[in-house]
């Protein structure tokens, strides 16, 4: 378990965690979102230790990190996977890692063969591909068989069959009563992977929720609209808190407006409609409906050509 209280943390005046309170409950994959900026890796960071809070507490199975006389055996962390001696081998670097707790070497086998490594154990880490890198990283975060695990963007460079992997793995550590606590960007892995979701922005707690209370929790209903003339009906829906998008031609996705002011907007302008169908609310809409004003790095918007609007 984690459990946070009133944790800051200010660097130079910049206020980057913001008071926050929450509990990682054990026994489910708890997801950790925000935008670029909103303090996720902060937040993880003084859950290790590796930041001293300005403000606040932070405990993993019930005491700060740095009390804990074998932490690998409570928690197991991949935050910077390249965090590696580039000319130790795969195997080297876990039989480093696992002589600070005493732990066999049939345990550092176990966990190579676990995440797929065992082609290249004997191989120098400098020569690995990111996705290798992120699985030596979850090895040693697995080499104490902890009760804890704290994955911060664990699929970057994976491949699809990665990704999956990484999927059951959390899935599975889950459910043999852990905590499970992953930060990511992708929403569409995030969506099929964690059971709560925590959701962060400047600093502050945006949403802490079960998932399905966080996807009914969009006030934006999403309809899909096809039509021979898409864009005259966008511009007849454009106001203030209405979303187009344009997922092909004659298609519109429309957010903010319900389906019989879709309708009444069409026939109004005489535009004949063929299809005009709610869509469910994916994790996507429901996260960006919940950071819209809180992201620090916004990027300029791109149209449907690709070009960056003026």
């Amino acid at each position: 378990m984690i459990e946070a209280r009133n944790l800051a943390k200010v660097f130079g005046g910049k206020t980057a965690v913001d008071g926050i309170t929450f509990t990682v409950q054990p026994g489910k994959v708890t997801g950790f979102l925000g935008p670029n900026g909103a303090g996720k890796s902060t937040t993880m960071r003084m859950i290790m230790g590796l930041d001293h809070p300005s403000a606040g507490t932070v405990a993993v199975n019930g005491a700060p990190y740095a009390s804990h006389k074998a932490p690998l055996r409570e928690v197991g962390a991949l935050l910077e996977a390249k965090a590696v001696h580039p000319r130790r081998t795969a195997y080297n670097h876990l039989r480093a890692l696992a002589a600070t707790h005493g732990i066999p070497n049939a345990r550092i086998n176990q966990v190579i063969e676990l995440t797929g490594l065992g082609a290249v154990a004997k191989k120098r880490v400098g020569s690995f591909s990111m996705g290798m890198g992120q699985r030596l990283g979850i090895a040693a975060a697995l080499l104490g068989d902890p009760r804890t695990l704290i994955f911060d963007e664990p699929v970057n460079g994976l491949d699809p069959e990665g990704v999956q992997w990484v999927r059951h793995l959390a899935r599975g550590l889950a459910a043999e009563g852990r905590t499970v606590f992953i930060s990511s960007h992708l929403m569409s892995e995030m969506a099929v992977t964690a059971d709560h979701l925590i959701v962060i922005g400047r600093g502050r707690i945006l949403a802490d929720a079960p998932m399905d209370q966080v996807l009914a929790g969009s006030s934006r209903e999403r309809i899909l609209v096809r039509t021979d003339d898409a864009d005259t009906l966008a511009a007849a829906l454009g106001s203030d808190g209405v979303e187009i998008r344009r997922p092909a031609a004659g298609r519109l996705e429309v957010l903010g407006v319900s389906a019989r002011g879709i309708a009444e907007a069409a026939l109004a302008q005489r535009i004949l409609v063929t299809e005009l169908t709610p869509q469910q609310t994916s994790l996507e809409d429901a996260y960006m409906e919940l950071t819209r004003g809180e992201v620090e790095y916004r990027s300029q918007g791109v149209g449907q050509d690709g070009q960056g609007s003026p």
